[in-house]
């Protein structure tokens, strides 16, 4: 336990795998197929079980839950499921998540420098890019994937098997049943598209040139009153290429939920 700093009561399995500068706070749980990594920091009254690796830097606050079984009535209780966390995220109050299922693949992944704020939930097989952020009371249902950036308002609950694109944000309360494109700025019951992310691309450092085409393709996919077929067809015929109008084509191409109008 060199170099570890773990409250006097807090309980921690000796098979757990701690690495140095971990810090461990009052009446808090490790179990033992747990793996932390440098420097992270865990608060007080929180749970960190099952099969769960935690990159360095990560911060957990209090009564954060991190690893128990899926909320999922199919899931046996015996299988062998996973939860991987990136490094620097910080992950506020009463936060739950869980690892996979062995029908969903086996493992919910997150990845680097998000912020998952207050009571916000992230169930079974979610996947979560880098930078994202979670407000207050989030709630990603099963198989859900947030790409690099993407924005997640308080109180706001996403469907099972929904993907929110790069760069997207879903303001407050909002009711997400199908897939939020990249570069968007939705909201509402359902979730409506009512224009791209302008802020979120300012501080992306996105080129006036692709913030123009991205502009226009928002324009002839949802404002043109084409079927989304014709309206790519038209997309690539008339913007020639970009990368992120590109990208935004092929997650509207892959979607299986379709995607919010």
């Amino acid at each position: 336990m060199e170099d570890l700093n773990i409250h006097k009561t807090a309980v921690v399995h000796p098979s757990a795998k701690l690495s140095p500068g971990v810090s461990i706070g009052p009446y808090s749980v490790v179990d033992g197929d747990v793996t932390i990594g440098d420097g992270v920091r865990i608060g007080s009254h929180c749970v960190v079980t099952g099969q769960t690796t935690i990159g360095k830097n990560c911060k957990i606050f209090s009564g954060a839950i991190v690893g128990s079984q899926p909320q999922d009535k199919k899931f046996r209780g015996d299988e062998n499921v996973f939860l991987r966390i990136g490094e620097n995220n910080v992950i506020r109050e009463y936060v739950t998540i869980n690892p996979g299922t062995a029908d969903g693949g086996g493992k919910t992944v997150i990845g680097d420098n998000n912020l998952i704020m207050v009571y916000s939930h992230i169930a079974h097989d979610c996947l979560v890019g880098n930078n994202c952020v979670l407000a207050n009371a989030a709630a990603l249902a099963g198989h859900v994937t947030l790409e690099d950036n993407a924005v997640v308002g308080g109180l706001t609950g996403i469907h099972q098997f929904v993907r929110l694109g790069r760069l997207s944000i879903v303001g407050g309360c909002s009711k997400v049943v199908q897939d939020i494109p990249p570069f968007s700025t939705c909201d509402g019951h359902p979730a409506k598209v009512f224009g791209i992310n302008s802020i979120g691309l300012k501080r992306a450092k996105f080129s006036l040139e692709t913030v123009t085409r991205i502009k226009k393709a928002f324009k002839i996919l949802f404002g043109s009153g084409l079927s989304k077929t014709t309206a790519i067809e038209r997309i690539e015929k008339e913007l020639g290429p970009c990368p992120e109008v590109e990208h935004l084509i092929f997650f509207i191409k892959m979607s299986k939920r379709g995607v919010c109008s």
